[in-house]
């Protein structure tokens, strides 16, 4: 009966991958999977290469703590990375079941109930609160390393992927990415091009759990996603240069960004305002001017004239508008920091950050001591001081 059963999937499983890989959905009429068979010394980019990038995933993580502890760390010594002194609350099982169960920000009528389950005052609820959603926060180590190790894969995909495409004809002419699709003979720098970038944003999946959350997290998640399906389909279906020409338009510009966040956790706020000034120019220029009116229009007007449209054509455009929407969103943030910093000579600050990646500072819990003190009398350790009378000092 189990063997039954497992043979109906099994077969279930075959008949779906039949049919999602069947010819006339990925390539254009006339052509199939037979034109990609190697033969005369010619070889294509085939589906089953991509396992490839899962042992690499897992090699990239392991690299990063390498590279994390004996480069990053160092690294931010010497640009004089400060760590934030967090006292540490006391423990009480009652608000630490609250702040794991209920919420980390609790309102007026919970501090109130939770003053008579413990026997604090409100002021001591709050500050208690306050250090213990600091304790949760990452470290600014944590951020600078984080930050750092983008920064070197970047600019290394980069000038690898600069390095792949400078003697390729389609990078100067885009439409040339097209000529002889998709019979596309794959080169050895196109291989490991496509390996190194997928297993890197497959590595960004399995440690998103663990790196430093922001308020585009959600968007973060959808463009690791896209990118991996992106280039796992144009892999598949030999749109690599396409592709290829799409990865470097990426990395052309984020390693600019990883820099300021660098020298931002460093304290270098002048270099930070700068390098992330040129960071939105290259942005603006690759992801909205480049990438849209450039790299798209060779994909989605231009294949039209050639041969007639397909699933697969408009399967991979949908993705790549996918991103340009999401680039349109950054772009929205980016402008807005870059126009705050020109025209107010503000400090540039990430305004993807969430609460959670900021201390609440002990500078705040004074300033709302001293507020404290006015209504309340003189507090001592988060307790009101009280005399002999039972009343609160003057």
């Amino acid at each position: 009966m189990i063997f039954s059963s497992s043979s109906s999937s099994l077969r279930m499983l075959s008949e779906l991958s039949d049919w999602f890989w069947q010819e006339r959905l990925w390539f254009p009429e006339g052509l199939g999977w037979a034109d990609l068979e190697d033969r005369d010394g010619r070889v294509y980019a085939k589906a089953r290469d991509l396992w490839v990038a899962l042992p690499l995933s897992l090699v990239f993580l392991l690299i990063r703590q390498i590279f994390e502890r004996t480069v990053a760390t160092p690294l931010a010594s010497l640009l004089g990375v400060k760590e934030t002194v967090r006292l540490k609350v006391p423990h009480n099982p009652t608000l630490e079941s609250f702040y794991c169960n209920v919420t980390k920000s609790p309102t007026q009528s919970s501090v109130a109930s939770l003053c008579k389950q413990t026997g604090y005052s409100a002021r001591q609820v709050q500050r208690w609160f306050r250090r213990r959603r600091n304790q949760d926060r990452p470290s600014l180590l944590k951020k600078f390393r984080e930050a750092s190790w983008r920064f070197m894969f970047y600019l290394l995909a980069f000038i690898i992927g600069l390095a792949s495409l400078i003697d390729k004809p389609w990078l100067y002419d885009l439409k040339a990415m097209w000529e002889g699709f998709p019979v596309l003979t794959i080169l050895p720098s196109q291989y490991w091009y496509y390996m190194i970038e997928l297993a890197f944003y497959g590595s960004l999946l399995f440690s998103v759990a663990f790196d430093v959350k922001r308020k585009d997290f959600k968007e973060q998640i959808v463009h690791h996603v896209a990118t991996i399906l992106l280039i796992s389909f144009s892999w598949c279906v030999n749109y690599i240069r396409a592709g290829t020409l799409i990865m470097l338009v990426h990395d052309s510009s984020d390693y600019f960004l990883e820099s300021a966040k660098m020298f931002n956790y460093a304290g270098w706020r002048h270099a930070c305002n700068y390098i992330f000034i040129v960071f939105a120019a290259v942005f603006i220029v690759t992801r909205l001017i480049i990438f849209p009116f450039g790299i798209i229009y060779c994909t989605w007007v231009y294949p039209v004239t050639i041969y007639k449209p397909f699933f697969g054509y408009y399967f991979f455009n949908g993705l790549l508008m996918i991103l340009q929407c999401l680039h349109i969103f950054w772009a929205v943030l980016i402008i807005r920091i870059a126009f705050r910093f020109l025209s107010k000579h503000e400090k540039v600050d990430d305004d993807r950050s969430d609460k959670d990646e900021t201390d609440e500072s002990e500078e705040e819990e004074e300033a709302e001591d001293q507020n404290y003190v006015k209504k309340n009398g003189p507090v001592q350790n988060g307790h009101a001081v009280y005399n002999n009378n039972h009343s609160k000092t003057e």
